[in-house]
């Protein structure tokens, strides 16, 4: 008998967060599911202890750092095609009671969903916002520009659509935690791997919009994203990367040569808002290091 969903994830070093996601994984859903770990180049050897201690592991060892959506493509060609739906999940989520089986009630609610999320909390309890709706190149703008020093600009609350409670359509879900329909993954081929990390979900989200699939958020599935975000500790590398992924994100959906005008534009605005970013961030840990020190 087939199963009807397996889950794939992508570890880098992923120490204990990833036994956490296995033994929650069991209390996520009645079923037993059978887990991918696409492993990018761990030297901490948690893959390798999954696939010893966990009878329902495989691992696939990718042979480079492919990046998030490359990793989870190569996860996905090893589930077999009859499996109806592919969880993909960050290592260090731990799952909440019954989400799994929560995630994929909504699916039998919502016929044409291609994706499928949870609501996604903090280590302190808080609400991340997991569900939004598209960049298009103004609201993209206007959010980018305006986010950090007017968090209630009107870009920004369309952007982040912080609605927790009704089950809805959205315009795309963290990739940190998706139920993904295999139809719908197969049907737009997976991640976009010219992606190396940030907005990858982003992406899949809209091109599954585009193919006439929708994207639902479901908050009575919880999850905890227990790792926090790498961006705020290493800045250098990660805000520039996020900065490039936006550019390649709305430059994919303003083609051809009559826009490049505005394509040159976009990318000049973003290194110059990258390098601010970066300069800000830096200061901002410099001092909280100078603070913990006299501490």
């Amino acid at each position: 008998m087939t199963d009807q969903f397996a889950v794939v994830t992508v570890t880098y070093s992923s120490g204990d967060y990833l036994k956490s996601f296995l033994d929650t994984l069991a209390h996520a859903t009645e079923a037993d599911p059978r887990v991918v770990i696409a492993d990018n180049g761990s030297d901490d050897g948690a893959p390798e202890a999954a696939e010893r201690d966990y009878p329902r592991v495989t691992l696939l060892h990718t042979g480079a750092n492919l990046g998030y959506g490359g990793a989870i493509n190569r996860a996905v060609a090893l589930v077999d095609p009859a499996v109806e739906f592919i969880v993909v999940a960050n290592p260090d989520v731990a799952w909440g009671p019954g989400s799994l089986d929560d995630l994929l009630a909504a699916a039998g609610r919502w016929p044409r969903a291609g994706a499928l999320g949870p609501l996604i909390r903090e280590p302190d309890g808080s609400v991340y916002p997991s569900a939004r709706q598209v960049p298009r190149l103004v609201s993209g703008t206007g959010h980018a520009l305006l986010g950090a020093v007017w968090k209630n600009n009107p870009f920004t609350r369309a952007y982040l659509d912080e609605d927790n409670d009704a089950e809805r359509p959205v315009g795309w879900l963290s990739g940190s935690c998706l139920l993904l329909r295999r139809a719908a993954f197969d049907a737009i081929d997976g991640f976009d791997e010219g992606y190396f990390m940030f907005m990858e979900d982003v992406d899949l989200g809209d091109r599954l919009a585009r193919a006439g699939w929708q994207n639902i958020f479901v908050p009575t599935a919880e999850v905890l994203h227990t790792k926090g975000h790498a961006a705020s500790k290493n800045p250098e590398l990660m805000l520039p990367a996020h900065h490039r992924s936006a550019y390649k994100f709305q430059a994919d959906r303003n083609p051809g040569a009559l826009r490049a005008p505005l394509r040159w534009g976009l990318r000049a605005g973003l290194a110059l808002r990258s390098r601010v970013a970066v300069r800000l961030a830096r200061r901002e840990l410099d001092r909280a290091a100078a603070q913990g020190g006299n501490q």
